[in-house]
């Protein structure tokens, strides 16, 4: 075996020995891996029929190998009731344990097949919702497979805070001027247009913009490029529709509420919406990858940004 998947299966091993030794001292019972892969499919599966399923063996053995494990702890692991098999903390401690001894060997495998170092470690990603949905979750489906060992975890944000608090390792951000304290790379320009539903331009006359019932994002986001454009251009025009999030915005839009200046990346003929307007020139914005200066040094960060200022791709 390679280095690597010598590390995984010694911090696997030690993760098995320190649980071990805790219930020798009070129950003299071997606890080993199957035991754990049992409890976790039991706590993934909810009963006996689906943890049975998952481990590809009939129900009679789960509930054998359950009662056997539970009389060898000398407790309970889970109690049974109308909503299945419910965990006790015991059950998920261990289910934990296992979730991590899983990861492990996963990693483990994939170091051995590629030949190299496994990334491993937890991340913490802010972006918009706007941004999560058309843009984040297409490029994470390209690389994340690769990346077993890798755990992502996922915020919504409008603001830097998350970063500046160290809430979060990597923010992605439609900002003209990031902070100063943060390092990044500006990833595009994206442009903003007047849009419709096809259903709502059947019912009235699309020719002047401030006879439209308007959508736009409310006092959340007082200085978003589309609301600087629409005072500037379209002072006596008061919102039908303020929505804190500009993908709320464009499902307003896309329900046939009424009007809104979109960013690019969320404009999908497909789904019935249509331009009214060309770019709004002088209104448009940046889509900056973002992190700390300290994250530089970390290997899962490094990787994930790497990753993902390649994946990232605005639509043409």
């Amino acid at each position: 075996m390679s280095v690597v998947g010598g590390h995984y299966r010694l911090a696997f091993t030690q993760s098995i020995l320190a649980f071990t030794q805790v219930f020798n001292a009070a129950t003299h019972y071997q606890l080993d891996y199957p035991d754990l892969v049992l409890i976790l499919a039991l706590v993934r599966g909810g009963s006996l029929a689906r943890a049975a399923a998952l481990l590809k063996v009939d129900v009679s053995t789960v509930f054998r190998a359950v009662r056997r494990l539970e009389a060898g702890l000398g407790q309970a692991l889970f109690e049974k009731s109308r909503a299945g098999y419910l965990p006790t903390s015991l059950a998920h401690t261990l289910a934990e344990q296992a979730e991590r001894a899983e990861q492990a060997l996963d990693a483990a495998r994939v170091g051995v097949e590629q030949g190299g170092e496994v990334i491993s470690g937890t991340v913490r990603l802010t972006c918009t919702d706007s941004v999560l949905h058309a843009l984040l979750l297409p490029a994470l489906a390209q690389f994340m497979p690769g990346y077993p060992a890798l755990t992502l975890e996922l915020s919504t944000s409008n603001d830097f805070a998350n970063l500046s608090r160290r809430d979060a390792d990597i923010a992605l951000r439609l900002t003209q001027a990031p902070p100063e304290h943060l390092v990044g790379r500006r990833l595009a320009t994206v442009s903003y247009r007047v849009c419709a539903s096809v259903n709502y331009l059947q019912s009235v006359d699309p020719g002047e913009l401030a006879r439209q019932s308007w959508i736009a994002p409310d006092d959340f986001l007082p200085d978003h490029p589309t609301v600087t454009w629409r005072r500037q251009q379209l002072p006596g025009v008061q919102p039908s529709y303020r929505c804190n999030s500009m993908l709320a915005v464009t499902e307003l839009v896309r329900a046939g509420l009424g009007v809104a200046a979109l960013p690019d990346f969320l404009i999908d003929p497909g789904q019935g919406l249509r331009p009214l307007s060309e770019p709004l020139l002088g209104y448009d914005t940046s889509l900056w990858l973002l992190t700390r200066p300290d994250c530089r040094a970390l290997r899962s960060v490094v990787t994930l940004f790497d990753e993902l200022a390649r994946a990232i791709r605005l639509p043409a």
